[in-house]
């Protein structure tokens, strides 16, 4: 029989308050943020676990949270169609759920009404995120423990910030075996009771209406939330696309990417759920090779970026060398300038760019491969690097649903700063020795004319 004390030795655990648990708490409260799901939720398993060890209910807290920066009605909407299968998942397992909408009082005030014996997060390697969590780990009445749930394998085994998937990868595959492996669902042994309800808002929009929210961008009919039509889209991926992936993923065109970064962002799909699919797959062994590279090795790097340097959306993030020579390049003439307003509004040139900025704002998503483009492209038209930067990352947070993401930011400073690639020649006006990308280039590689006509874009002159 295992014990506390062997659940706490678990990689993916940090400990945030340690102590013993509370011999009064009425349940172990698992407090739900990053990972948004009921199943392949090794934080929720660990919340279970814990109370069945000390012979107590769970009970899962969820706070919807007003003003959080970059986050709109698009944000919102896909996060309560999320809650809806979260609730009847947990009511299903004898797990109780209690939604609320930024109370005054918050988690702490939860804590008072409950009396947790221990408290289990799970983590979440952005800036403020991490500053909350420290934050409240001095407040709370009972020990405090946070999981790393969205990674294969765990960040900390990881030690420091890697400079490229070239370093990282050879780590990551050390501990692969160990943690590609189904997450265990454990049964509950003490359901959580209707006489144990506490206050709790129903898990549907009419909810958002407490809430201070950016409503100007609106939910897009292109996704719905939820671990459902998550796992429905990631069937349907495996079944039609996979089987060519590694030949087709870079062709925005054809469209034959899974769509599953909004899901893997807001935790309505665990990346373990999606690994496994893949892996076991019937489909060509180059294409499965490619999408997991992308999934594990590409994905855990840009938590791995995240976590360990605090200047991930900013320019200060850049490598030394990316940073000598956007400095040695900031006098060059820009060839076009446009103000942060033209770009929203998608009115450049470059009918290319223009379809990929409509793609993400009227869709809450764009190809990848057209993210690499269109973020060096607002280098190329920007006053300064760091002019771009915030320029990038204001409209992936806001239009993206995937936005204020590891995966996001580390995409930006790959095209922006240099961030996970090497110096290029030959050294070019304004981005020097970082790696360009033109329309003609960038044309060749796929259909362009095709995904142009798909998106109607405008265009208000020659590429």
């Amino acid at each position: 029989m295992e014990t506390l004390q062997q659940i706490a030795l678990d990689p993916r655990l940090r400990i945030r308050r340690d102590g013993a648990p509370q011999a009064d708490g009425t349940a172990v409260v698992y407090w739900m943020q990053r990972a948004q799901r009921a199943v392949d939720n090794p934080a929720l398993e660990t919340a279970i676990r814990t109370a069945n060890l000390l012979g107590k209910p769970v009970v899962v807290y969820f706070q919807l949270v007003s003003g959080v920066p970059g986050a709109s009605m698009r944000h919102y909407h896909f996060v309560m169609e999320g809650l809806r299968d979260i609730a009847s998942d947990l009511t299903r397992r004898g797990v109780g759920f209690v939604v609320r909408a930024h109370p005054p009082d918050g988690f702490l005030g939860f804590c008072e009404e409950v009396r947790p014996a221990v408290i289990i997060g799970d983590e979440n390697p952005l800036r403020d995120a991490e500053r909350h969590k420290w934050t409240i780990a001095d407040r709370v009445p009972a020990p405090y423990w946070t999981v790393d749930a969205d990674v294969i394998v765990p960040s900390r085994l990881l030690k420091k910030e890697h400079y490229a998937a070239r370093t990282i990868r050879p780590r990551i595959h050390e501990h692969l075996e160990r943690f590609l492996v189904p997450v265990r669902q454990h049964t509950v042994r003490h359901r959580w009771t209707s006489s144990r309800r506490l206050h709790s808002l129903r898990p549907d929009l009419p909810a958002l209406e407490l809430l201070h929210i950016d409503r100007s961008i609106e939910p897009t009919g292109q996704f719905r939330g939820g671990t459902r039509e998550a796992r429905r889209r990631l069937r349907q991926f495996v079944a039609s696309s996979l089987d060519g992936y590694g030949r087709t993923r870079n062709r925005p065109e054809r469209d034959a990417t899974s769509r599953l970064s909004p899901y893997l962002h807001f935790g309505h799909l665990g990346p373990h759920t999606v690994a496994l699919a893949v892996r076991d797959a019937n489909a060509p062994d180059a294409d499965r090779k490619a999408f997991l590279e992308e999934l594990i090795v590409r994905r855990e790097l840009a938590v791995n970026f995240v976590r360990f340097n605090p200047y991930y959306d900013q320019l200060a993030s850049a490598e030394p060398w990316a940073a000598r020579t956007l400095q040695a390049h900031a006098a060059d003439p820009r060839p076009r300038l446009y103000s942060p307003q033209r770009l929203e509004r998608a009115e450049t040139h470059d009918p290319l760019w223009n379809a990929a900025q409509e793609q993400m704002v009227t869709g809450g998503w764009m190809h990848g491969y057209l993210r690499m483009y269109w973020a060096k492209k607002i280098l190329e038209w920007s006053p300064t690097a760091a002019d771009a930067f915030a320029v990038a990352v204001d409209l992936n947070d806001r239009y993206e649903l995937d936005g204020r993401d590891p995966n996001g930011y580390a995409g930006i400073a790959w095209a922006i700063a240099g961030k996970h690639d090497r110096a290029w020649g030959p050294e070019r006006p304004v981005f020097g020795k970082i790696r360009y990308m033109s329309y003609a280039s960038t044309s060749r590689k796929f259909d362009s004319g095709t995904y142009i006509d798909r998106a109607g874009t405008k265009s208000t002159g020659d590429a």
